[in-house]
C-alpha cells in the first residue's frame, strides 16, 4: 500500500519538510507521483527510510548514508547487524552512566565510597556526538576567553549585538514553514555562523557549530528560550545547521 508524504511523516514521527529534503537530495525519492501531484511511497521506500534513520541515530552524515545506500553491493541484512552491534555498544555506555549515577547517589549518602576514576565511568568525550559541545560548555579557558570578549563591550555595543542576534532568530521563526535546506533558511544559517565567529572570541569550526545546533533541541533550556520566537524554531535551526555543515564538508 502506497503512502503520501504526510502519512509517512505521521507514521514515522519525522517532519514533512525532512522527507521533502531527502527527496531533493535524492536520498529517498517517492516511488511514484499521483495524478494530483502527491508523492507516494512504497513498502520498499519505508524499508529504505528505516535504514536511513538507523544510520542517522548513529550519527552518520547524510552524504555518507547516500553513498552507502547507492552502492550496488549494499547488503541490508549486513547493515542491520551492524546497526544492532553499534546500538548495543551505545546502550552499554548509557547503562554504565546510569550505574555511575546510582553509585554517586549512594556515595553522597555516605553508603558507598567511590574513587575519582569510578565517578567518571561511562563518560567518553572522544566518541560522543557532543564532544565539542562539552568542551565548549565546560572548558574553562574557552569560556573565560569568550566572557572576556563579551565583558569588553560597552552597554551600547551589548544592546546592538543582542538586537542583531534577536533579528537572526526572528528570521528563523519567520522561515519555519520552509525546508531547512531552502536558500533563505541556509542564508540565515550562514548569517548566524558569521555572527558567532565575529562576536565571540572563539573559532566556531563546523564540528562545534553542529554540536551547538544539536544542543538547541537536546537541552530543554535552549529549546524553551529559542521557541519563544515561535514553536518549532529550535528544531528548524538544528536541522538547518546539520544541512549547512554537511554541505560545507
Amino acid at each position: 500500500m502506497e503512502m503520501t508524504v504526510k502519512g509517512l511523516a505521521d507514521l514515522v514521527g519525522i517532519s514533512v519538510r525532512t522527507l521533502h529534503y531527502y527527496d531533493s537530495i535524492n536520498l529517498l525519492n517517492p516511488t511514484s507521483i499521483s495524478e494530483s501531484g502527491y508523492r507516494l511511497y512504497s513498502e520498499g521506500d519505508l524499508d529504505k527510510l528505516q535504514q536511513i534513520l538507523f544510520f542517522r541515530e548513529l550519527d552518520f552524515p547524510l552524504k555518507k548514508i547516500k553513498t552507502m545506500l547507492d552502492n550496488p553491493s549494499f547488503d541490508q541484512q549486513a547493515a542491520l547487524k551492524m546497526h544492532k552491534k553499534m546500538l548495543i555498544e551505545k546502550r552499554n555506555g548509557i547503562d554504565q552512566m546510569i550505574q555511575t549515577i546510582d553509585q554517586t547517589l549512594l556515595h553522597l549518602k555516605g553508603e558507598l565510597s567511590m574513587t575519582n576514576e569510578e565517578k567518571f565511568k561511562g563518560f567518553d568525550f572522544n566518541k560522543t556526538k557532543y564532544d565539542k559541545e562539552a568542551r565548549e560548555k565546560w572548558g574553562e579557558k574557552i569560556v573565560d576567553k569568550a566572557n572576556n570578549r563579551i565583558n569588553s563591550w560597552s552597554v551600547k555595543e551589548k544592546n546592538a549585538k543582542s538586537e542583531a542576534m534577536n533579528q537572526i532568530f526572528k528570521k528563523f521563526s519567520e522561515l519555519r514553514t520552509q525546508s531547512p535546506g531552502s536558500k533563505e533558511v541556509q542564508a540565515n544559517v550562514q548569517k548566524w555562523y558569521n555572527y558567532l565567529n565575529s562576536n565571540i572570541d572563539y573559532n566556531y569550526i563546523l564540528e562545534v557549530f553542529k554540536s551547538l545546533g544539536d544542543m538547541y533541541v537536546a537541552d530543554a533550556r535552549f529549546t524553551k528560550n529559542i521557541d519563544q520566537f515561535g514553536k518549532g524554531t529550535a528544531q528548524l535551526i538544528k536541522e538547518a545547521i546539520d544541512i549547512y555543515v554537511e554541505n560545507c564538508q
